[in-house]
């Protein structure tokens, strides 16, 4: 259940108001230019998506890591990272602005982006411009640390990674086909927000209360 939950919000990450626009962009960079060769941006686009994975796996082992130090205090763990997702949910819908994840202003100009560098290219964008995957990212790293244990740290980040590149790659693909949809999400970013925020906040109390803990007791 709980990488159900790690990938959803990577799946979200995507759809973000930060993030989705951007990805002509991003496109143009995996193309080399204005004109686009499906083979050469899949290949940049697995490399994009590789390179934020790699982070992202770390951060889940460390998230992990941290959590099985503090195995005896998982009670403590569960109030206290149930609330800091909490925290992300309400900043998300607005109930509060506070800029905890700046964008970077780096942009990239290249004229044959490669596998290797799209993939030094999302390890930049994964420490460097986080508007938006802050907030879920943060979500998928305390469900990490609650784990307990860094090998199931890195496979909460890899559902996530999955959820946010995935569609990415897809998209990358086949975007002339589907900005009839982005279209769609962007006049509904209000409502998208919204909903982020609120799965985010129920998140967060299921986690604060234990409630996540005890149902994954019962499943397995």
């Amino acid at each position: 259940m709980q990488y159900v939950v790690a990938f959803l919000e990577g799946i979200i990450t995507f759809i973000s108001p930060c993030l989705l626009p951007m990805l002509p962009v991003y496109v143009t960079y995996f193309a080399g230019g204005e004109q686009r060769s499906t083979g050469k941006t899949l290949r940049a686009a697995l490399g994009f998506v590789s390179g934020f994975s790699v982070v992202f796996l770390l951060l889940g082992a460390l998230a992990g890591t941290l959590g099985a130090l503090m195995q005896s205090h998982r009670s403590i763990i569960n109030a206290v990272t149930g609330l800091v997702v909490v925290f992300f949910g309400l900043n998300f819908l607005g109930v509060f602005r506070l800029n905890i994840f700046p964008g970077s202003s780096r942009t990239v100009n290249t004229d044959n982006m490669g596998f290797f560098a799209a993939m030094l290219f999302g390890m930049v964008f994964s420490v460097g411009w986080t508007p938006c995957v802050g907030a879920f990212l943060g979500s998928a790293l305390m469900l990490a640390s609650q784990q307990a244990h860094a090998l199931e740290g890195i496979i909460m980040l890899l559902a996530y990674s999955l959820g946010l590149g995935i569609p990415f790659i897809l998209s990358a693909v086949l975007i002339d086909y589907l900005k009839g949809a982005f279209d769609w999400i962007k006049r509904n970013y209000r409502v998208i927000n919204i909903v982020c925020g609120g799965f985010l906040v129920l998140i967060g109390i299921l986690m604060a209360t234990g409630t996540m803990y005890r149902f994954m007791e019962v499943l397995v």
